[in-house]
């Protein structure tokens, strides 16, 4: 993967889950990384305890690792909900409590992008419903990542994987980005770039780097199909990662990918270990 300044973070919430949550910033600074990211970590809870928050806190802290990304509440990941920001009703009143909660901890720790999920469809709301719905709680989302620092980040998923999630391209993504742009005057939401969910939609993954990088906030890896470390699929990530690099991307690559049956720390040796720090 040589031939990039891309810098690497390690997903929490995919990476090291043999380990209890407090024990991997520690487990992934062993690894020789500095920086992780994490899906909202109480999937019951979006507003936990205190003393839960402080924890985890202090984890980051006591390992030398920086949390760079987040997500808001989004329900039981990896799994069936996908999201809450557009579902009517109680998911979507937790997304909103959560807000403020997840933006105070970014800030408290230096995180500076906060990812929101879609929603699936659901029966009993029409589509135009969910998207009024959802746009009310991404600039709702913005302005309280704005206040901490923070870009709001917009991910498409799969199709294969979600079917029922409406935001499964990238230029629905940057649809969404827009729009939630042009309604808060802020220009802090981005385009987050995973390359395994839009591989997995078949879209042109060059082209993709080519038309939305300058529009990218951030950018996760996953080999597709299977989604596993870069070279146990098809995707030629050493082109991605220059293409990504010469249209531009400085910011952090986030490996979000199922380590397989040996232990996360063996699911690195693709990347040098000197590529994996700051």
């Amino acid at each position: 993967m040589g031939g990039t300044d891309h810098r690497y973070t390690v997903n929490l919430s995919i990476l090291f889950t043999e380990l209890p949550l407090l024990e991997r910033p520690a487990a992934a600074a062993a690894a020789g990384f500095d920086a992780v990211e994490l899906w909202w970590p109480w999937v019951d809870a979006p507003v936990p305890e205190k003393a839960e928050l402080d924890a985890l806190r202090r984890a980051l802290t006591d390992a030398g690792t920086r949390l760079t990304g987040l997500n808001f509440y989004a329900g039981q990941l990896p799994g069936p909900d996908r999201g809450a920001l557009s579902l009517p009703g109680e998911e979507s009143e937790k997304f909103r409590r959560n807000v403020d909660v997840a933006a105070d901890f970014a800030r408290s720790t230096g995180c500076t992008a906060l990812n929101a999920l879609y929603g699936n469809r659901v029966t009993g709301s029409t589509p135009a419903e969910q998207d009024e719905l959802a746009l009310e709680n991404l600039v709702f989302a913005a302005r309280a990542a704005h206040d901490v620092g923070a870009v709001l980040l917009v991910e498409a998923l799969n199709a294969v994987e979600s079917p029922h999630y409406p935001v499964v391209s990238a230029p629905k993504a940057v649809e969404v980005v827009d729009k939630v742009n042009s309604a808060t005057g802020l220009g802090n939401t981005k385009f987050l770039m995973d390359l395994y969910h839009l591989a997995m939609n078949g879209e042109d993954l060059h082209r993709v780097i080519d038309a939305y990088t300058d529009r990218t906030g951030h950018v996760q890896i996953a080999d597709s199909p299977g989604r596993g470390a870069p070279g146990t699929g098809g995707l030629d990530f050493p082109d991605l990662l220059k293409r990504l690099a010469k249209a531009g991307y400085e910011g952090r690559i986030g490996l979000e990918y199922k380590p397989g049956e040996a232990p996360s720390a063996e699911s690195f040796g693709w990347l040098p270990r000197g590529l994996r720090g700051a």
